[in-house]
């Protein structure tokens, strides 16, 4: 029964992106984006490992960092293999950088955000169902968090912890997981009223258990709806980390960065900042519109 309703959901799934132009451009983008990521990823991963840097470049037919200064800030030409989208003042393909900077944002993206979701859903399902001292310490430090904007809030804590992929990866976790919290929370305080969880109760369930085996898996549609919306907003706010200099430090590539490194030769050398930014804009574009028509379907909108 279960696999008849999972192939009738995929049916359903398949017909409603169909008809969506914009929302099938977006998983096709998001598709080929995180696909790429983890082919990419698993290579430099492998070169890491074996200190051989030449296999996370296997699939580029290039070095995104090594310098060639007879093709600095050459421009986009279709007849030049890798440097179809031009070159930096370095002489280091716009193209091979962006492509080689991807899973480093997609890592960030899935990390922060599942992060956000386990630490969100603890303290949020927690504080709801508890109640008491318990919902009020909680929630308390979830607003002193909120009270504060992120981005500031991620800039302070990058800075103190110093520059690095882990240094904002850990200042994006600290600041993304109040908004889970109070999600968790508000999808928790109606269902633990739910007749199912009397009777839980009732029944000498003890509370750990009947938030991890009730109250969780009810609460996850919606909030999966907005983790997938919130992959996009999470590589534009590590894209404006790194823009700022927080992140990725040089010769690594990472989009933000790139784009800045171009301002100063904008508008003449647009390429090095234009190309960078668009991806993320792209990117970005893809899992935003996925997370809302996933929103319409969960709310029902959308039948």
């Amino acid at each position: 029964m279960k696999h008849k309703q999972y192939l009738e959901n995929y049916a359903f799934y398949y017909r409603f992106f169909s008809r969506d132009k914009v929302a099938l451009a977006g998983v096709i983008s998001a598709t080929l984006f995180l696909m790429w990521a983890i082919l990419e990823g698993s290579l430099q991963a492998v070169s890491w490992l074996s200190k051989r840097s030449e296999y996370g470049m296997i699939l580029l037919g290039g070095n995104p960092l090594a310098t060639n200064f007879s093709f600095s800030l050459a421009p986009p030409s279709l007849g030049k293999g890798a440097f179809m989208l031009g070159a930096d003042f370095n002489g280091r393909s716009i193209l091979l950088r962006i492509l080689y900077a991807a899973p480093s944002d997609a890592a960030a993206a899935i990390l922060v955000v599942l992060s956000g979701i386990v630490i969100g859903m603890l303290v949020g399902t927690s504080a709801a169902y508890l109640g008491g001292w318990v919902e009020e310490i909680f929630m308390r430090l979830t607003d002193a968090f909120l009270s504060v904007p992120a981005v500031l809030l991620a800039i302070v804590i990058g800075i103190l912890l110093g520059n690095g992929f882990s240094s904002v990866l850990v200042a994006l976790v600290v600041v993304w997981w109040p908004t889970y919290s109070r999600f968790f929370r508000g999808q928790t305080l109606p269902l633990k009223s739910r007749a199912f969880v009397s009777a839980a109760k009732l029944g000498g369930i003890g509370s750990l258990k009947i938030i991890f085996k009730h109250i969780i898996p009810n609460s996850f549609d919606p909030v999966l709806a907005y983790a997938t919306l919130d992959l996009g907003n999470v590589i534009l706010t590590y894209s404006a980390l790194s823009f700022l200099g927080i992140g990725a430090q040089p010769p690594f590539p990472e989009w933000g960065a790139m784009s800045y490194s171009g301002l100063a030769y904008f508008p003449q050398y647009w390429w090095i900042s234009i190309f960078p930014a668009a991806v993320i804009l792209l990117v970005a574009a893809s899992f935003t519109v996925i997370g809302d028509r996933f929103q319409d379907l969960v709310s029902g909108k959308v039948t």
